[in-house]
């Protein structure tokens, strides 16, 4: 009844309609989602237990890391997680056994931790930008479930990532009301590396940008595209890498300037 009495407030999503006109595929994809396929190697099956003393088996990390992964893809308990093991040995014909809860509770705090990839050397290309992330709360539930009005939250992402690896080298997390460039220099400040290039959107437009960057080391590549109304610093002196890349846009052109800076 409650539901049935607000219907006419709360905020409708209409579904979207579509007819299928390639059943076959529709349904075989359909059954892939449910299908399952484990496959262990050779070589770790070689590698799998040792004997001990008085014939007590002696599984090796690979077994314990093999139940530990199954167990985090189904999100069993430790003795569910041996039966399944079991099943499966069962079903390819195996004859190793399977470590018990007890012997996987206790090893698996002794498994060698996996090391984060490493960042690679030399100078590094750096990609700089942020994003968005909305927080939920009570207000969302109260406009989602009566309609009622509230302020969305929101928390902005500064990311720096190497160009080559895709690898995130820093990161800040700040409100919405912060700007892009006033968190260049936390970013940069984070990487232990040495920075050949920085590219970023024309948020990072500004001299402030380019003077944080300079302040890193010298010889840095900057590759920031200006505004349209972006103007040149005008100072004496030789050119700044800004006004070079707005003299350039100038005389070649938005297109030619993307093509020289590979960007």
């Amino acid at each position: 009844m409650p539901h049935k009495h607000n219907a006419d407030r709360r905020h409708h999503i209409p579904k979207m309609s579509f007819k299928v006109q390639n059943w076959p595929e529709y349904e075989a994809g359909l059954r892939r989602r449910g299908s399952m396929t484990l496959w262990i190697e050779d070589a770790a099956l070689e590698c799998w237990q040792t004997c001990g003393p008085g014939g007590q088996a002696r599984y090796t990390d690979a077994a314990i890391q093999t139940s530990l992964m199954l167990r985090a893809a189904f999100k069993l308990a430790l003795r569910q997680t041996e039966g399944l093991m079991t099943s499966v040995l069962t079903l390819m014909d195996l004859t190793i056994s399977v470590p018990d809860h007890t012997t996987v509770s206790r090893r698996a705090v002794t498994l060698p931790v996996i090391q984060p990839a490493l960042v690679p050397p030399g100078p590094l290309h750096v990609l700089i930008d942020s994003t968005g992330l909305q927080v939920y709360g009570a207000g969302q539930w109260l406009e989602a479930k009566h309609g009622a009005k509230s302020r969305r939250t929101w928390r902005k992402l500064h990311l720096a990532v190497d160009a080559a690896s895709g690898m995130i080298v820093a990161q800040t997390l700040t409100d919405q009301d912060t700007d892009d460039p006033s968190q260049v220099g936390p970013l940069l400040d984070q990487i232990d590396h040495p920075i050949a290039r920085v590219t970023a959107d024309g948020a990072y437009d500004g001299a402030p940008t380019y003077q944080t960057i300079a302040a890193q080391g010298d010889g840095i590549d900057v590759v920031i595209p200006p505004r349209s109304t972006a103007v040149a610093s005008g100072e004496p002196g030789p050119l700044s890498q800004r006004d070079r890349h707005l003299e350039m846009i100038t005389e070649q052109g938005r297109l030619a300037w993307q093509a020289a800076t590979k960007r």
